[in-house]
């Protein structure tokens, strides 16, 4: 009967589940297959390639454009999001709090000019970060710094992993998570 529960829940959740990749990887990295595995119906887009001739204003333009598109769709998205996608989440979730039921983000990079506290309200929405120790790309103690300024309901972790956070990944329960 647990194992049906389970199916079942799962395949609720998996709904209007996202997953939104970091800046050079894609939804077929190691992040987007592994959330395929666990929650089949879970959506792993690929956004707007990264490349450095590319200004980061105009890439993260176009990714919020096709982002929009996308969640736009439906109501109560439980979005997982990483590192430049966990930027791109919360933008979202500054824009529509009311399209969104909880965020968990991995090593979120929010230490972007567009979160300036002056641009934005505190989002009330559940928030969980991971954000890994021996992070070399993202400052962990500036980045939890900043995510307390942007999320009132927020649970901060930081865990014994890096930026990539594959074994965070890996060890985390996500069936409880989400």
């Amino acid at each position: 009967m647990m194992i049906i529960c389970m199916m079942e829940r799962r395949f609720f959740l998996t709904d209007n589940l996202i997953f939104i990749h970091g800046l050079i990887s894609s939804g077929q990295g190691f992040k987007g297959e592994y959330f395929k595995s666990v929650f089949p119906n879970c959506l792993t887009p690929d956004f707007e390639k990264y490349h450095e001739r590319i200004p980061m204003k105009t890439l993260l333009n176009k990714r919020m454009e096709q982002l929009n598109q996308i969640l736009n769709k439906k109501e109560k998205w439980i979005i997982i999001a990483s590192s430049f996608g966990g930027l791109m989440a919360t933008l979202y979730a500054i824009q529509n709090p009311e399209k969104i039921e909880k965020l968990i983000l991995l090593a979120p990079f929010l230490l972007r000019e567009e979160l300036l506290p002056k641009n934005i309200n505190p989002i009330e929405i559940p928030v969980k970060i991971y954000h890994g120790r021996n992070d070399k790309v993202i400052p962990i103690e500036d980045n939890k710094n900043k995510a307390y300024l942007i999320f009132n309901n927020l649970m901060f972790y930081m865990v014994e992993d890096d930026h990539q956070l594959h074994n965070t990944v890996k060890s985390l329960k996500w069936l409880e998570l989400i």
